[in-house]
């Protein structure tokens, strides 16, 4: 095997850092884990553990550094409603919970002094997060945006997890509550889709009997479309950019979502 071809070899220790962020179970459970602590679920050493996570940033600096440099990237930057002192919270999913993800790309294009924290979690659903919304809540958003809907209708042997009147009934309620208790601006992202072939042929998918149906996430994001809310809609954003599962975005995905966050979210700037 060449040199090149081992360097190009996946790394499953980075593929799982990328996704799954124990840290954020943990802290409920104690004092924080230190990062010798949190390497070792993964299988590395601290210097590993911390190797990895420089090179996520590493790469999301890279990515929103080059969605700043694009055309007319000054005037979409300059009409972004966020502000110095403020503090917009992410709710999702694993979209959304990547270390790659839109969100971690986003916090580098807001103006110093914007404070961004990723309460997403892998896995979640929108029971899970309404379940969170003490955690939620505590933070004292000034900004949601919420990313959620797409493990609800997850399929297990064909039957959906959750049904699209209770995905209805939970996201509105985690709406209504957060603002009601924090005065929160919210803005929806629709879920980004999947790609029923990848997601068919996906070995751990279909052990577990598991699937996804694009129509049922259409209906959700349908839903999100129709609320009074800005509604980020992220399906063309991301449209052919999935991982091998058919359901995780690759990079250049994440940097599409990104891109359609900083559209939908423009507004004319002010006077100087």
């Amino acid at each position: 095997m060449t040199s090149a071809a081992t360097a190009a070899a996946p790394d499953p220790a980075e593929r799982m850092l990328r996704f799954h962020q124990p840290e954020k179970v943990l802290r409920h459970l104690g004092p924080a884990p230190d990062e010798a602590a949190l390497g070792a679920l993964f299988g590395l050493d601290p210097a590993g553990y911390r190797t990895r996570l420089d090179r996520f940033e590493a790469r999301n600096r890279a990515a929103a550094a080059a969605l700043a440099a694009g055309p007319g990237a000054a005037a979409r930057l300059a009409g972004l409603p966020f502000r110095p002192g403020e503090h917009v919270v992410a709710v999702g999913e694993s979209t959304t919970a990547d270390r790659l993800s839109w969100f971690e790309i986003l916090r580098h294009l807001l103006p110093e002094g914007v404070r961004c924290t990723n309460l997403a979690v892998t896995g979640s659903t929108t029971t899970q997060a309404l379940a969170n919304l003490p955690a939620l809540t505590f933070q004292r958003p000034d900004w949601v945006l919420c990313m959620l809907g797409a493990n609800d209708v997850q399929r297990l042997d064909g039957v959906p997890l959750i049904s699209a009147a209770e995905t209805r009934r939970t996201l509105r309620a985690l709406r209504d509550l957060t603002v009601r208790r924090t005065g929160a601006r919210w803005v929806w992202l629709t879920p980004a889709g999947v790609d029923p072939g990848r997601v068919a042929r996906y070995v751990h998918f279909r052990r577990a009997g598991l699937g996804w149906a694009g129509a049922d996430l259409d209906a959700v994001a349908e839903l999100l479309l129709a609320e009074p809310e800005v509604t980020v809609d992220t399906r063309a954003a991301a449209h052919g950019h999935w991982e091998e599962d058919g359901v995780h975005l690759t990079p250049a995905g994440q940097r599409g979502v990104a891109a359609a966050v900083l559209d939908a979210l423009t507004t004319e700037p002010g006077p100087p």
